[in-house]
């Protein structure tokens, strides 16, 4: 049994990595938040640690360690722009580290933690759980045992629906979520790259508050896509059947199904960190340089080959006056 501490465990994924330890038969020791909701923890480990102030978090850790009891991993599921604060946090102070997508926000970040975990013996993984999927796992395989020289045409279309609160918290900051393209998009940019090869050429046709719409062109593939935070980009059946997410991914006019078996997939992932089989953060390179370069790009517009729905109207910003 590995012993656990939890950074961020009043955030949105948290009970996914809640659930991921105590289904490994681990024990969460201690966890922090500055935010005081974390009655989720009573489902799973009641009796760890809780604090609000990360200097108690820290003098906590720091003294059960000096008395014998060692802390093997450090679970980090803060908002993107604190990753790599808290990846190198833990490093330090003796732990391995599991950081929530996007392990980063900027590729350099990636070479200096590199640095840390030399430095300090230790790792960092992220979890990049898609390539676990089932489905796409057995694309993967199609693909690489498919003709070689073949150029796929894949359509991804994105749409999860998001309240006026968006905007007010920190993944309504650029500077703080890395923007629409990384907050929802990393994993399925993390599977094309994984699956048909690294992005050789990137365009972004639109960028805004709401949506990113752009084309990708990967070594084995060429790919236009289409991420949205606005209901009103939903698809009218998708609206009619009382449906509020819309996951699509075209392959050469074929539609690729994995909408379901991700609901155990953030257990799998920590199986496979505790067996030695856990995706480090150099891994997840390619996603992170492809959601950086779409967010610093300059969007050229509705020419060349831009995703059908890059042409529905974009909304004023709510919170611009």
């Amino acid at each position: 049994m590995k012993n656990f501490a939890l950074i961020g465990v009043g955030g949105y994924i948290a009970p996914r990595h809640l659930k991921a330890i105590k289904e490994t038969g681990n024990c969460l020791l201690a966890a922090y938040d500055k935010n005081d909701s974390v009655g989720i923890m009573d489902n799973y480990f009641p009796n760890a640690s809780f604090f609000t102030e990360h200097e108690l978090f820290d003098r906590h850790n720091t003294k059960m360690m000096a008395r014998g009891t060692n802390l093997d991993y450090i679970s980090v599921c803060t908002p993107n722009y604190l990753h790599d604060a808290h990846i190198r946090y833990g490093l330090r102070l003796g732990a391995n580290v599991i950081c929530e997508k996007p392990v980063v926000l900027n590729p350099w970040n990636i070479d200096a933690l590199e640095t840390v975990e030399q430095i300090e013996g230790h790792k960092a993984y992220t979890i990049l759980q898609l390539r676990l999927h089932e489905a796409i796992a057995a694309l993967k395989k199609k693909i690489e045992t498919g003709p070689k020289d073949k150029i796929y045409d894949i359509d991804l279309t994105y749409i999860t629906p998001r309240g006026y609160w968006y905007y007010a918290s920190w993944k309504g900051d650029v500077r703080k979520s890395g923007g629409i393209a990384t907050n929802i998009g990393v994993h399925f940019y993390d599977m094309l790259c994984w699956i048909f090869g690294e992005v050789q050429k990137s365009i972004v046709h639109i960028s805004t508050h709401d949506r990113v719409a752009g084309f990708l062109q990967l070594k084995n593939a060429n790919v236009r896509y289409f991420l949205s935070i606005s209901a009103d980009t939903l698809p009218k059946h998708v609206v009619e059947n009382g449906g509020k997410t819309y996951r699509s991914i075209l392959i050469d006019g074929e539609e690729f199904e994995f909408s379901t078996g991700f609901t155990e997939l953030h257990t799998v992932s920590y199986q496979k960190i505790l067996n030695g089989e856990g995706f480090e953060i150099s891994e997840s390179r390619n996603a992170i340089n492809t959601v950086y370069d779409i967010r610093n790009a300059k969007p050229i517009g509705l020419t060349g080959d831009y995703h059908p729905l890059a042409k529905l109207e974009c909304k004023p910003h709510p919170f611009k006056w």
